[in-house]
């Protein structure tokens, strides 16, 4: 006789961090799951390579200690982070400008909303300057105004206290066509050439702006409202440590799903899992082979370069930017003054972001020595990670909230259902919990009213 095939309540099918988000939730319901993961490491994108010491980002996105969802998903509530300096440095006209800091100590993840006006408003005071080597003076940069600034806090302010159903009630256009707008309204342009297209590009791997404003919105209260944050030893600690706080042997890799149903998943390889629920937590691709009819999005393809440094080319955790756009650098940070754990003992690593393919790396380096002020002859190229699908593009007109159910017993979830960050990652993959809950009539904890930002 044939050996039965396995039986448990949920499979799902993919082993990023929304799978692994659905993941605790169903166990936490008691609820039996089994995810499988097709490659030989979990994490999907969340994933981390290391070359000699040094731990490098694939595609390692930005998180902030704004997302609810990393205090709400269980097992996250102890991720460690390590945070950029409050605001970012705006690159013009030969120096880094300090914009977008908020108040001292007013930045911690749950603050109110009237804390989180109050430090956007800190934003009035006059950036602080870094002078780079050889700049001179060539004219007003950009973001240089005490007015400038004063104006943007304003603006920043009346976002981070704005509650987020009144923020997605308003009209949608594009992100570009909405920052057009607010040049022509009360926001100078060169607060919004200077500060907001380069963050936005930077924070939606978006440098066309092609985004829903509304989604816009809402990353831009993300980051009025909290501190950009990277995991401590890398991406991958965040979907390692989902996975560690599951029971042992829920997550099995090496497995891949070649057909679904709502009652079985079919692997290559290892026979067939028979369950009652199925949840496929892929990338977009993915899902649409193994469920054809799904929608496909666009994609922003993304690039990160990262080099080590014989000596530290900024001696802060930030995140610079450039504003003049002279270059495919789209933002750059010295990730060793962010996370020391990231590499080996006294040793300089610097991680770029480029929005497209590979770009030369002539014309990297020429653009990072302009950036930093100092030569980059003596760096050292440790990878180059590329991925054509890093982020689903979200134009207008947006759903915020893309069905998960695909009928009483097949269910998908990911970065390609809610928003395209981690934020709204975690939260596809809580939705989808919760979805395949009550369908099996089991109790679920009460929703959460968190919106993927």
């Amino acid at each position: 006789m044939r050996e039965p095939a396995e039986q448990v309540d949920v499979v799902i099918v993919g082993a990023g961090i929304a799978g692994l988000s659905a993941a605790h939730r169903l166990h936490a319901a008691g609820v039996t799951t089994a995810v499988l993961e097709a490659a030989p490491a979990i994490g999907g994108r969340m994933s981390t390579e290391v070359v000699d010491g040094f731990r490098l980002d694939r595609i390692g996105p930005l998180l902030s200690t704004s997302y609810p969802e990393l205090r709400r998903t269980p097992g996250l509530d102890a991720l460690p982070l390590r945070t950029f300096a409050p605001g970012v440095l705006v690159h013009s006209e030969g120096r880094l400008h300090r914009a977008g800091e908020p108040q001292s100590g007013s930045s911690a993840a749950g603050r109110s909303a009237r804390g989180a006006l109050t430090a956007a408003r800190a934003l009035a005071s006059a950036p602080r300057t870094h002078r780079l080597p050889g700049s001179g003076s060539r004219g007003r940069p950009l973001m240089a105004s005490p007015l400038d600034q004063a104006r943007l806090g304003r603006a920043l302010g009346r976002l981070a206290a704005t509650d987020v159903p009144r923020l997605l009630a308003r009209p949608e256009l594009t992100a570009a066509e909405a920052l057009a707008a607010s040049a022509c309204g009360r926001m100078p342009q060169r607060a919004v050439d200077g500060f907001l297209r380069p963050l936005l590009a930077a924070l939606l791997a978006d440098p066309g702006l092609g985004t829903s404003s509304r989604v816009a919105d809402l990353v831009l209260r993300g980051f009025a409202r909290g501190r950009l944050c990277v995991p401590v030893g890398g991406a991958a600690t965040l979907p390692t440590t989902l996975a560690a706080a599951l029971p042992s042997g829920t997550v099995r890799t090496g497995v891949k799903a070649v057909e679904v149903s709502a009652s079985a998943v079919r692997t290559a390889g290892h026979g067939e899992i028979r369950c009652r629920s199925v949840l496929l937590a892929t990338g977009a691709r993915q899902a649409a082979e193994l469920l054809p009819g799904l929608r496909m999005p666009a994609f922003h393809p993304v690039t990160v370069l990262h080099h080590t440094a014989p000596e530290r080319p900024l001696a802060e955790p930030a995140l610079v930017l450039d504003a003049e756009r002279r270059g495919p650098v789209a933002h750059t940070a010295v990730m060793s003054e962010v996370d020391p754990s990231r590499t080996p003992a006294g040793r300089a690593l610097v991680t770029s972001v480029v929005h497209g393919p590979p770009p030369a790396e002539t014309e990297v380096r020429a653009q990072l020595a302009r950036l930093y002020g100092t030569s980059t002859a003596g760096w050292e190229l440790l990878a180059v990670h590329h991925d054509p699908e890093a982020v689903p593009a979200m134009p207008p007109p947006h759903d915020l909230r893309r069905p998960v159910r695909v009928l009483s017993g097949l269910y998908v979830c990911g970065d390609h259902r809610d928003t395209s960050t981690v934020q709204g990652t975690l939260y596809s993959g809580a939705r989808a919990a919760r979805s395949v809950l009550t369908d099996l009539g089991v109790q679920a904890a009460a929703p959460s009213a968190t919106t993927a930002a």
